[in-house]
C-alpha cells in the first residue's frame, strides 16, 4: 500500500501518533484504554499472545492519567506493563531492547503546548510503527473482538513500575554510545523545554565534568512544558547564550526526540547542519552507508556540501518515519530533517536529542570543526515558502498545466535551485517552496506559480 493511499485512510492516528487536547476529542482516559486494548490485540495477533510493553510519558500534568489509562487497557487485554515514568521518547525506545519487549508507548505531545497529549507506539527493536500497523491498531478499535477479549485469573496482565533507576540506565546508555566529548570545559546552556530531559540533563552535566555548563526550562510544573522555551523558542536560548557569554547552547523539544542549537553568536544550527557535520563525520569513519537521507524541505545547500565529499543525499517526504523507512531502504546511516529530528542508525534507532547532540559536539571535535563559523560557511540557499489557500488541493496537485509549470521551471533551475510543491496534511492548503541561489529569480518564479494556481482555482 502506497503511503499517500494510508494517510487518506487513517482516521485516529497522525503524522506522530493520536494527538488531541488532552481529556477532549481522541484523548480522553477511555480512548487511552481502547487504544491500549487494540495495541495488545495487534501485538497478540503477530505472535506474541502475553506481550511486554514499555510505557514512559513526558512532564504534563495529563501524563499520569492517560498513562493510567493506558495500561489498564493493555492488562486488560493480556499485557505486561513496565512504567518508566517520565522520560524522553528515545529511551522508551531503548527500554524495550533493555527488557526484551515486544512493544512500547510513549504519552507526550512532544512540541505542543502543555494542554496537548499524544499517544504514540513503538515496535519490538524501538522504532515508531509504520503507517500500515497503525492503520491495522484502527481496525482493531472497530472490531468487536476488542470488547470480547477479556483474559481473567493468571492470564490478567501485570504492571511493574521502573520509575526509580531507569533514567539513569538511559544515561549510562547515551554516555557508551557517545564516547569521549571532551566538554568539561565547554560552557554550554542546556535548555529542557521543561519537558521530559529535565530531570536527566542536569545529573548529566555533573557526570561529564561539565563545570561550565548550566540547564534552563528544567523546572516542569505539569504546565509550562514548551512554554517559551525548547526548541519552539530557540531566540530565547540564542540570547540568553550571548548574554551568557557561552559557547554554545542546546536546546531540547517536550519529548526530547528533537534537537537544536545555538552558536556562540546567537545563530541556530538546525538539522541541516547536523547532517552536514555529522554526515562527513561518518565517512571518514566509513559508517556513512550509502549516504544521507534530508526531506524535501531540507536546504540545496546540504546537497551542494555534502557532493563535495563524495557524499549522496536521498530525498524523502517530510516526516522522521519517512526518513527512517528511506534510510532503511537505502542503506543510508545518517537522516533527518531541518526542525532537528536526526536518527544515527550506528547509535540510535530513533531521532534522540540527547545522543545527537552531543554526536553533533563529537563529530565538531574530531574534524577540527569551528562551530561559530559553521552558520556562515554552509551558505543556505534563499528560500520562499507560500501557503495558498485552495478549496480542493487534490485538484491542484493533479493539475497537468501546474505539474508542467512546475517541472518546467525546476528542470530551468538546474543545480542552482529547485521548486516544490506540496499539500498540507492538515489545512486546506498547498505549500509552494522555491529555492534558488538567485534571489530575484526565486521571487520571479514563486509569484509566476503563485498566480498560476491562484488563476487556476477562481
Amino acid at each position: 500500500m502506497s503511503d499517500v493511499a494510508t494517510k487518506r485512510r487513517r482516521c485516529l492516528f497522525g503524522t506522530d501518533g493520536v494527538r488531541d487536547v488532552a481529556n477532549r476529542g481522541s484523548m480522553t482516559p477511555e480512548m487511552a484504554l481502547r487504544l491500549g486494548r487494540a495495541y495488545v490485540l495487534f501485538l497478540t495477533e503477530r505472535g506474541f499472545p502475553r506481550p511486554r510493553i514499555v510505557v514512559g510519558r513526558d512532564t504534563r500534568r495529563s501524563g499520569p492519567m492517560l498513562e493510567a489509562a493506558l495500561a489498564a487497557g493493555m492488562t486488560s487485554a493480556g499485557a505486561d506493563v513496565i512504567c518508566v515514568g517520565v522520560t524522553p521518547t528515545p529511551s522508551v525506545g531503548f527500554g524495550v531492547r533493555l527488557f526484551s519487549a515486544q512493544g512500547g508507548a510513549v504519552i507526550s505531545a512532544s512540541h505542543n503546548p502543555a494542554e496537548y497529549n499524544g499517544i504514540k507506539f513503538l515496535d519490538g527493536v524501538g522504532c515508531k510503527l509504520s503507517d500500515e500497523d497503525e492503520l491495522s491498531i484502527e481496525d482493531y478499535l472497530g472490531d468487536n473482538l476488542i470488547d470480547e477479549w477479556r483474559p481473567s485469573g493468571a492470564s490478567v496482565g501485570s504492571i511493574e513500575s521502573r520509575e526509580c533507576d531507569f533514567n539513569r540506565q538511559y544515561e549510562d546508555h547515551v554516555l557508551d554510545l557517545v564516547g569521549y566529548v571532551g566538554l568539561d570545559r565547554a560552557s554550554i546552556l542546556f535548555d529542557c523545554a521543561n519537558g521530559a530531559l529535565s530531570p536527566i540533563v542536569s545529573d548529566m552535566i555533573g557526570r561529564m565534568g561539565m563545570v561550565n555548563s548550566s540547564a534552563v526550562g528544567n523546572l516542569p510544573d505539569g504546565l509550562n512544558i514548551n512554554e517559551k522555551c525548547g526548541v519552539m523558542a530557540m531566540e530565547g536560548l540564542c540570547k540568553e547564550v550571548v548574554v551568557r557569554g557561552m559557547s554554545l547552547g542546546i536546546a531540547y523539544d517536550g519529548d526530547a526526540d528533537r534537537v537544536l542549537l545555538s552558536d556562540g553568536k546567537g545563530r541556530v544550527l538546525d538539522g541541516d547542519i547536523m547532517l552536514w557535520i555529522i554526515g562527513r563525520w561518518l565517512h571518514s569513519r566509513g559508517e556513512l552507508g550509502t549516504g544521507v537521507v534530508a526531506t524535501v524541505m531540507s536546504n540545496l545547500a546540504l546537497d551542494h556540501h555534502l557532493k563535495d565529499d563524495g557524499i549522496d543525499v536521498h530525498r524523502c517526504p517530510v516526516g522522521d518515519r519517512y526518513v527512517f523507512q528511506t534510510m532503511t531502504e537505502k542503506d543510508a546511516r545518517l537522516g533527518g530533517e531541518q526542525s532537528g529530528h536526526v536518527i544515527v542508525f550506528p547509535y540510535t534507532k530513533t531521532g534522540d536529542g540527547l545522543c545527537t547532540g552531543f554526536l553533533f559536539l563529537r563529530a565538531c571535535k574530531e574534524l577540527k570543526e569551528d562551530i561559530d563559523t559553521l552558520v556562515d560557511r554552509f551558505g543556505r540557499f534563499p528560500q520562499k515558502l507560500t501557503n495558498i489557500v485552495v478549496k480542493d488541493k487534490s485538484r491542484v496537485m493533479n493539475d497537468g498545466n501546474i505539474a508542467s509549470a512546475v517541472e518546467s521551471a525546476s528542470r530551468d533551475l538546474g543545480d542552482t535551485g529547485r521548486v516544490f510543491l506540496r499539500p498540507s496534511g492538515t489545512e486546506p492548503l498547498v505549500r509552494l517552496l522555491v529555492e534558488c541561489k538567485d534571489p530575484n529569480l526565486m521571487e520571479e518564479i514563486s509569484s509566476d506559480l503563485q498566480k498560476r494556481i491562484l488563476e487556476m482555482i477562481v
